[in-house]
């Protein structure tokens, strides 16, 4: 049975970090380990926000901060499916929690072009870290030419409002996006009601 207290278990872990004053950095690296513990198991994402869009990745969120301090996503790849090249602005995380994920980072040159640099892959279970000026520049894929791929994605920030851009790799043109979100409506994180606890 699906049950959502280890979001909100994440949730809660997530904010006190912030509570406790840490810098973004210690919140990126503490707020890693309590983002593995989430994707250790694959029982709690509820199933529309599981659902591929036959065209294009889907970007559901889970849940925002109201102080929009960070965000957490699902990203839900159909077979095959891959971004453009992009980048981020903003701190984050990203835990694998079901199927395959390639991740191929770029650097830019003094020109403006972009160079691939290495092309990584991510298990479940297995977390990834992003920060501006350091890695922010990456393509990412379902690694799976057969099946759905997910994977959960904690940024610096409410991710869907955010001006972001992606890149011709080529040209090194930029294009300016807001990302906005694929769901309209955010998994019920408090409603204890209805709490499943763990066998």
């Amino acid at each position: 049975m699906t049950t959502i207290f280890p979001l909100r278990d994440f949730v809660t872990g997530l904010t006190g970090l912030y509570e406790r004053g840490l810098s973004a950095t210690a919140i990126q690296h503490e707020g890693s380990g309590l983002l593995r513990q989430l994707v250790s198991r694959d029982d709690w994402l509820p199933e529309p926000f599981t659902r591929p869009h036959p065209d294009r990745y889907s970007q559901y969120l889970l849940h925002c901060d109201p102080m929009e301090r960070f965000s957490v996503v699902s990203f839900v790849w159909g077979a095959g499916q891959k971004t453009p090249l992009h980048d981020h602005r903003v701190w984050g995380l990203i835990g694998m929690l079901r199927g395959r994920e390639s991740e191929t980072q770029f650097v830019r040159d003094a020109g403006g072009r972009f160079h691939a640099t290495e092309t990584t892959f991510l298990e479940p279970g297995q977390v990834a870290f992003l920060t501006p000026g350091i890695n922010d520049y990456h393509l990412v894929a379902n690694a799976l030419s057969d099946q759905t791929s997910i994977s959960i994605h904690v940024y610096g920030d409410n991710i869907g409002g955010v001006s972001r851009a992606t890149y011709d790799m080529q040209t090194g043109a930029e294009k300016n996006f807001i990302s906005g979100y694929s769901n309209d409506e955010v998994p019920n994180l408090w409603d204890r009601s209805r709490r499943v606890e763990a066998a």
